[in-house]
């Protein structure tokens, strides 16, 4: 079955951060020799160097934005290759293997789970009993904790995501065969592709979840993979918009990176 979210007709709306740490074999290379041209080159990948500063030990650390193309996986490889082919006539092996990244949000992973939880006390319905009905379609999976350090071969990450889908003309739907459909799809989605989902909210026309992803997956990838899922439930019919929020979170926001 064809899918009918796909990248060339999807606009999403995203905020995508992210702090990346590179180690040095030795002493650093000054900034000064080598930032401008690597924040050049990056920007071609959907890679965004925001903000650079080398840390007592010897490492360097980057604040960067991304694309929703790019794969945390990808801009690890953008920025450390990159950054070893413009030093290489120096240091023809100038950077460790390893990496620590972390995804950043506006807002702490915390306060965007607790927003995520509190859903539908924020969108009240008219009706008691629908508001009442609604209750059960906002879980908390409380064995998940997006904090956790994930490792991988040769470094440590944290790749956590909100999603947010919204029915197109804001379309209610109070069904409980599908509500139901939707929240199993969701359930079954995430365990396929390996993602961690902590938080899920369900309302009558629209929808939010924090999950926590493998990093070789862009968060294009992932949201389409849910639009087209979710889409599944009704049928493989566009009743979602052709559009997405993500938004990256984690245990720092964009405040505490500026201090």
């Amino acid at each position: 079955m064809d899918p009918i979210y796909t990248t060339a007709n999807t606009r999403p709306a995203y905020l995508l951060n992210w702090g990346l740490t590179v180690f040095w074999r030795e002493l650093p290379i000054p900034d000064r020799e080598w930032l401008e041209e690597l924040m050049a080159v990056t920007e071609p990948d959907g890679v965004r160097i925001l903000k650079h500063r080398t840390t007592t030990g010897e490492a360097s650390q980057f604040f960067v934005s991304t694309q929703p193309s790019v794969s945390p996986s990808q801009l690890i490889r953008s920025v450390k290759g990159r950054l070893q082919n413009i030093v290489g006539a120096k240091r023809p092996k100038a950077l460790q293997r390893n990496y620590a990244l972390r995804s950043i949000g506006a807002a702490t992973r915390i306060v965007v789970e607790d927003y995520v939880a509190g859903q539908l006390d924020h969108h009240q319905m008219a009706d008691p009993q629908i508001q009442q009905r609604m209750e059960k379609y906002q879980l908390i999976y409380p064995d998940v904790d997006l904090s956790q350090t994930i490792t991988s071969a040769h470094g440590q990450y944290w790749y956590n995501l909100h999603l947010t889908i919204v029915n197109r003309e804001r379309w209610n739907q109070i069904s409980d065969r599908l509500l139901s459909g939707l929240v199993c799809m969701i359930e079954s989605a995430a365990k396929k592709h390996r993602h961690r989902l902590s938080r899920l909210a369900v309302l009558t026309d629209h929808m939010h979840f924090t999950i926590g992803c493998p990093i070789d997956q862009s968060p294009d990838e992932i949201a389409l993979g849910y639009l087209n899922n979710a889409a599944f439930v009704y049928g493989m019919k566009p009743v979602f918009q052709y559009g997405y929020y993500v938004g990256t979170i984690g245990e720092y926001d964009r405040g505490a990176i500026a201090e």
